[in-house]
């Protein structure tokens, strides 16, 4: 479980990217937050994941969250398959080097993201999704029972898309709790049980299927955006779709 309490965070007193966040991701669900450029969702997954200090409230986990950044490259030329061993660090004890649990582990937490044909490839020589698959295997081999992403979909393609939103639903099934940024709505649409907007007016928490309507995500990002429902099989679900024009602002 992961809960934030009137979570805050500002570079001065004067200057603060948010304050008075709070909300709880428990077992098996989702939370994702969303918001434009600037508005500090990177910086809130941080301070959730226990990479960095809120400047006030308090932020609680039951165990350590296994972390996906962006993917930005590496400067050292590990192996895909050592990469992901690296999420196995807090079960290998100092001094020892990762055992065939280990390897395995990070194997088939590879295989689960569609990325086993990777393991020998060089981290740097890979395409920026592929990282990011990479990235995902690394935070699922720890074991964790609750995943920190930071846009998970960042540089993949639309069948890798799909796949990781598959693969994030099944961890959910199987009683992970997931925090994630993302800059697609409709990826929370599909995925989220709660969502948080960072915007111009503060931070608003909720249930996604009461925030997430038009009028509030086109006052999010500035653009005039429409929910749309269709049929998935027996399913009923909802995606976006952007009003491409002028300026949301320009509208008289």
């Amino acid at each position: 479980m992961l809960e934030l309490e009137r979570v805050g965070f500002g570079y001065t007193a004067k200057e603060w990217l948010f304050r008075n966040v709070s909300f709880r991701v428990p077992a098996g669900t989702a939370t994702a937050v969303l918001g434009p450029n600037g508005s500090g969702k990177t910086t809130l997954v941080r301070c959730a994941a226990g990479l960095l200090a809120p400047a006030e409230g308090t932020v609680r986990r039951t165990e350590s969250a296994g972390y996906v950044p962006q993917a930005h490259g590496s400067a050292f030329a590990y192996r895909a398959l050592d990469m992901v061993l690296m999420g196995r660090a807090r079960h290998v004890s100092v001094f020892r080097t990762p055992g065939s649990a280990d390897r395995a582990a990070a194997a088939e937490a590879m295989e689960r993201v569609g990325a086993g044909d990777l393991r020998d490839r060089l981290f740097p020589t890979l395409s920026g999704g592929e990282q990011q698959l990479i990235l995902i295997a690394r935070a699922i081999a720890s074991g964790s029972p609750v995943l920190v992403l930071d846009e998970p979909a960042t540089g993949l393609d639309l069948k890798n898309q799909v796949r990781v939103l598959t693969l994030l639903r099944e961890l959910m099934a199987g009683g992970m709790a997931l925090l994630l940024s993302t800059h697609h709505p409709d990826h929370a649409l599909q995925l989220a049980d709660r969502v948080v907007l960072l915007g111009r007016s503060g931070a608003r928490t909720g249930q996604a299927s009461e925030l997430l309507t038009d009028s509030a995500l086109s006052d999010l990002y500035g653009v005039p955006l429409s929910t749309v429902t269709y049929a998935d099989d027996d399913t009923r679900r909802r995606t976006i779709v952007v009003h491409y024009g002028p300026a949301y602002g320009d509208h008289p």
